[in-house]
C-alpha cells in the first residue's frame, strides 16, 4: 500500500519513468568535454537543461508537499472539532489532546485524526475502513481508513473537480494500481459532461470535456443501468471512452448518487487488465462514488458528518422546504411533498410525507393528519407493489425525469380493509424532495381544475363576445397572451386585424366573414404584435352563437399561443403540400404527354404500303409510366411523290419531351412538301429546334425514296445509321455526317445516296433498341445485325413484321428508355 504522502505523480499525466538529472554544475562554467553554446541553432546548454529540470523537480515536490499538508491539516481539523464536541474544550487543548494522545498511541497524529473521525461519524467510510484492514492490511501501510479519510479531506479542501480527482487517485486509487480517474456529470438530455480528472493529460481532457447524448461511453452504460460497470480491458469492451489511446486497460465504472438521485459516474482507468477485486475494494469504490456525486451536485460537503445519512438538512435545504411548502399550497390540486430517508447503504431509500396541502384528499377518506408525518409505505403499504407508487417516486428521485400516468392504481388499507381506486398521477421532483399530484374523480370541479390547468400549460385563453350589448369576457390567461394588464379593455374581434401583422390582414379578414357573415366555425393563425413589441405566433378558434330564431347573437372561442410549434407545422405543412402538388402534376404531365404520343404515334399500328415500299411499325415505350419519351416517326409520301421516311428521338422525358416531338415531326412533315433533299430539310429543322423551342435538343434520321428510280437519299444528325438488310445480310449504311438538331444557330448536313432493289429490307431505328450499359454502341450495332440477319426456323428471311418483332425480343437493350422501329421492304 501507498504510504501515508509520498512525493511523486500529482495526478495530472500519466506516470512515467523517473527522470534521471545530470549532475549538478556550477552555474555558468560548462563542462570540459562540453562544446559551448553558439547563437543561431547549436543545441541548448546541457547545464541549462539539468538546472531546468532540477527546478522543475523541485517545484513539483513542493506543489505536492503544499497539497498533502492542506489535505492533512482538514483532516486534523475535524478530528478537533470532535474533541471539542466530545470534551467541551476549546480548539487549542483539543490541539494539545490529539498530539498526547498521538504520542500515546505511538502513531501519528494524522493516523489517530482518521481514527476519531470514523469512530465519530459511524458512516460507510468507518465500516468500510474496518472490513478493508481486516482483509488486506498491511503493517507497513497506512490503513484504508486514513487513505478514504484523507482523500476526504482533499475532497474537502479542494477547489474543483479535477483537485477533487486528484486526491481521489494520489490517496485512494494509487495504492490498487490505478492510474487516472474521471469524475463524470449527467445531464438532463443524456449527454455526459467531464466534472473531473486525474491522471490524462490536458489535451485528453479537453477532447472528452462533452459526451454528446447517445454515445455508448463505459459511464452511458453504468448510468443506464444503474449498477457498477467492470471491463476486463477497455480494448475488449469496444467502447469510446476517455484515455482510450493510452490506457486501454481495466476498467470499473460506478453511478455517483446524493440523496438517492444518480446524477454522475466515477471511472477509474488501469493501464493493464483489471486486477482482482475482493469486496472491500468494491466498497471502497462505492464509497468514493458518493464522495464524487456530493462534487458533480456542488456546494455539499463530501461527508455525511456526525448526523449519518439523515437526508437533506442544513439551513439552505430548509429554506429549499420551506419555499416548496408555500408553493404546493397555493396549488389547487390535491399535493403531497415527499423527503427522501437514506439507509445504510445508498439503495436503501424510503419516503417521509413532509407535506399535504391544503386540496389533498386521501382516496381513503382519512384526515390529512393521519397521513402527513408518517412514512410513504406507512400511509399505503401497498405503494410497494411491482409498478406501484413507490417504484415511480424512486425512479424520479433517482433519475430525475418527471412521471405522469393518466390512469394509475391506487391502494391503501384501512382498519385492515384494502381500498382502491384509479387517478392521473404526477411525479417531479424539485430539489432533495419529490411532489406528488394525483386527480381524483370529483365530478364537475375536478373538470373544471383540469380545465384550468390545460389552459394555463397550453397556454390557451378562452373569449365570449355579445354581438348585441358588445360585451367582452376575457380569461386571465387570454391578458397574458396579448401583453395586457387584467385591466385593459379586451379586443373586439373586428379590432383584431389592427393587432396583427400587416401580411395576416386577409386571412383574419377571411376568418371573420366566415364566422360572422356564413356563420361557421372558424380558425385562423397570424402574428399578434402585442403593445410590448412582442411578436407571438397565435392560433384563434371561434362558433357562433345562434338564438332560437337563428339570429347570430355572440361568438365564443380561444387563442392559443402556438409560437413554439408554429415554425415546425409550417414546414411540414409545406413539404406535404408541395410533394402532394409535385407527385400530382407528375402524374398529370405523364398521362398528357402519353395521350399525345398515342395520338401522334398509335403504339398498333399495321402495315402500310406507299407506292412500292410495304412500311411497318413498331413502338416499345418505356416501362415506366413517368418515363414518356420523345421518340417518333413518319412514313408519308409527299406531293411530289417521294416517300418520306424519317425517325427521331428528342432527349428527355415526359411532357416536354411528348410535345417537342410534336413539334419536330410536323415542321419537318411540312418542310418536306417544298421538295428539298434530306440534307437541306434538316438544315431547316435543326434552326427550328434551335429558335422554336425551349432547349430541346434531338437526334433524327432523314430519308427521300423515289418509287420510279428506287434510289434513296438520306441525311442524319446525330442520329444512328439505318441498316440495310439484303440477300440475308446485314449492314449498317455508311455513315453521313450531321451533329444533332438544336446544337447551334447554323448547321450543315452530309446527303448519301443507296440504290435499293426488290427484296431489300430498310431499318430505321432509335437507340432504344440496342442501348447497353455494358456495351460499347459499336457493340451494340454489331449485335443488331446478327439479329436482323437471323433467318426464321424454315431457313427463309422472315416476313416484314415477324422481322420487326424479333428485333424488339432479341437485342436486349437494358436502359429502360422507349424504343421506335420503322422496317421498309421493297416489292
Amino acid at each position: 500500500m501507498l504510504s501515508t504522502h509520498e512525493p511523486g505523480n500529482t495526478g495530472d499525466q500519466p506516470d512515467t519513468a523517473p527522470l534521471r538529472l545530470p549532475a549538478r554544475r556550477v552555474p555558468g562554467r560548462p563542462a570540459a568535454d562540453e562544446p559551448r553554446r553558439r547563437p543561431g541553432g547549436d543545441p541548448p546548454d546541457s547545464a541549462a537543461v539539468g538546472r531546468l529540470a532540477d527546478t522543475v523537480e523541485r517545484l513539483r515536490r513542493e506543489l505536492q508537499h503544499a497539497q498533502t499538508q492542506a489535505e492533512g491539516r482538514a483532516l486534523i481539523d475535524m478530528a478537533k472539532g470532535v474533541l471539542v464536541e466530545r470534551l467541551g474544550c476549546s480548539p487549542t487543548e483539543a490541539a494539545n489532546q490529539l498530539k498526547s494522545l498521538a504520542e500515546q498511541a505511538r502513531i501519528t497524529p494524522l493516523e489517530l485524526a482518521a481514527d476519531l473521525v470514523n469512530k465519530a461519524s459511524r458512516d460507510h467510510i468507518a465500516e468500510l475502513a474496518r472490513d478493508f484492514v481486516d482483509a488486506v492490511a498491511r503493517p507497513a501501510s497506512p490503513s484504508v481508513g486514513l487513505r478514504l479519510r484523507t482523500a476526504e479531506a482533499g475532497a474537502l479542501a479542494g477547489q474543483d473537480a479535477h483537485a477533487v480527482a486528484r486526491s481521489i487517485l494520489e490517496h485512494a486509487l494509487r495504492p490498487l494500481q490505478a492510474k487516472a480517474v474521471a469524475i463524470w456529470a449527467a445531464n438532463p438530455d443524456q449527454s455526459l459532461s467531464l466534472a473531473g480528472s486525474a491522471g490524462f493529460t490536458a489535451e485528453e481532457s479537453g477532447r472528452w470535456r462533452h459526451v454528446p447524448p447517445g454515445v455508448p461511453t463505459p459511464a452511458r452504460q453504468a448510468l443506464d443501468h444503474r449498477a457498477p460497470i467492470r471491463y476486463e480491458t477497455l480494448s475488449g469492451a469496444a467502447l469510446p471512452s476517455i484515455g482510450l489511446r493510452d490506457l486501454t486497460g481495466g476498467r470499473v465504472v460506478l453511478p455517483a448518487g446524493s440523496g438517492g438521485r444518480i446524477i454522475g459516474a466515477l471511472e477509474i482507468c488501469w493501464a493493464g487488465p483489471l486486477p482482482e477485486q475482493p469486496q472491500p475494494v468494491q466498497r471502497q469504490f462505492e464509497v468514493l462514488a458518493n464522495l464524487c456525486a456530493t462534487v458533480v451536485e456542488g456546494g455539499d460537503s463530501p461527508a455525511q458528518g456526525p448526523a449519518g445519512p439523515a437526508g437533506p438538512a442544513g439551513p439552505a435545504a430548509d429554506r429549499r422546504l420551506t419555499e416548496l411548502v408555500e408553493l404546493t399550497d397555493g396549488l389547487n390540486d390535491p399535493c403531497m411533498v415527499l423527503e427522501p430517508i437514506l439507509g445504510q447503504t445508498p439503495d436503501q431509500v424510503g419516503f417521509r410525507i413532509r407535506h399535504v396541502n391544503v386540496r389533498f384528499v386521501d382516496f381513503a377518506g382519512r384526515p390529512r393528519s393521519a397521513v402527513a408525518g408518517h412514512r410513504l409505505l406507512e400511509a399505503y403499504p401497498l405503494a410497494a407493489e411491482p409498478g406501484g407508487l413507490f417504484e415511480k417516486v424512486e425512479h424520479v428521485l433517482a433519475t430525475g425525469e418527471p412521471f405522469r400516468a393518466d390512469r394509475m392504481r391506487l391502494a391503501a388499507i384501512v382498519d385492515g380493509v384494502p381500498l382502491a381506486t384509479e387517478a392521473k398521477v404526477s411525479i417531479s421532483r424539485s430539489g432533495d424532495h419529490i411532489v406528488v399530484l394525483w386527480h381524483l374523480d370529483e365530478g364537475t370541479p375536478r373538470v373544471a381544475r383540469l380545465l384550468q390547468h390545460a389552459q394555463r400549460l397550453g397556454r390557451i385563453g378562452g373569449f365570449e363576445e355579445n354581438l348585441l350589448t358588445h360585451e367582452i369576457a376575457w380569461n386571465d390567461t387570454l391578458y397574458d397572451l396579448h401583453g395586457l394588464p387584467p385591466t385593459a379593455q379586451p379586443i373586439p374581434l373586428e379590432q383584431l386585424a389592427a393587432h396583427a401583422h400587416p401580411d395576416d390582414e386577409h386571412s383574419i379578414g377571411r376568418f371573420l366573414r366566415t364566422l360572422l357573415h356564413h356563420r361557421r366555425p372558424a380558425s385562423t393563425a397570424f402574428r399578434l404584435r402585442r403593445p410590448d413589441g412582442v411578436a407571438r405566433h397565435i392560433r384563434v378558434v371561434a362558433e357562433p352563437v345562434l338564438d332560437d330564431d337563428s339570429r347570430l347573437i355572440a361568438v365564443r372561442g380561444a387563442y392559443q399561443d402556438v409560437s413554439a410549434q408554429h415554425w415546425t407545422e409550417v414546414a411540414l405543412a409545406a413539404t406535404r403540400d408541395q410533394l402532394a402538388q409535385t407527385a400530382e402534376q407528375a402524374a398529370e404531365r405523364s398521362r398528357l404527354a402519353l395521350q399525345l404520343q398515342h395520338a401522334i404515334m398509335p403504339p398498333n399500328r399495321g402495315p402500310r404500303d406507299l407506292h412500292d415500299l410495304r412500311v411497318a411499325v413498331r413502338y416499345r415505350p418505356a416501362e415506366k409510366e413517368h418515363l414518356v419519351g420523345g421518340d417518333w416517326y413518319d412514313a408519308v409520301v409527299l406531293p411530289h411523290g417521294q416517300v418520306l421516311l424519317c425517325v427521331g428521338d428528342v432527349a428527355g422525358h415526359g411532357i416536354e419531351a411528348a410535345t417537342g416531338m410534336v413539334a419536330l415531326r410536323n415542321a419537318l412533315r411540312g418542310l418536306a412538301a417544298t421538295g428539298a433533299g434530306p440534307a437541306q430539310l434538316l438544315t431547316w429543322l435543326n434552326t427550328v429546334t434551335h429558335h422554336l423551342t425551349d432547349d430541346v435538343t434531338a437526334t433524327a434520321v432523314c430519308g427521300l425514296y423515289e418509287p420510279g428510280s428506287r434510289q434513296l437519299r438520306w441525311a442524319r444528325a446525330g442520329h444512328l445509321p439505318p441498316v440495310l438488310v439484303r440477300d440475308g445480310r446485314a449492314t449498317a449504311l455508311p455513315t453521313a455526317g450531321g451533329i444533332l438538331l438544336g446544337a447551334i444557330d447554323q448547321a450543315e448536313y452530309e446527303e448519301a445516296e443507296v440504290q435499293l432493289k426488290a427484296g431489300d429490307t430498310l431499318m430505321m431505328y432509335t437507340d432504344g433498341l440496342i442501348e447497353r450499359r455494358d456495351r460499347s454502341v459499336q457493340e451494340s450495332l454489331d449485335n443488331l445485325l446478327a439479329v436482323a440477319q437471323r433467318p426464321d426456323h424454315s431457313g427463309q428471311s422472315p416476313d416484314l413484321e415477324r422481322q420487326l418483332d424479333l428485333l424488339l425480343r432479341y437485342t436486349n437493350a437494358d436502359t429502360d428508355d422507349d424504343t421506335c422501329l420503322i422496317g421498309v421492304r421493297v416489292r
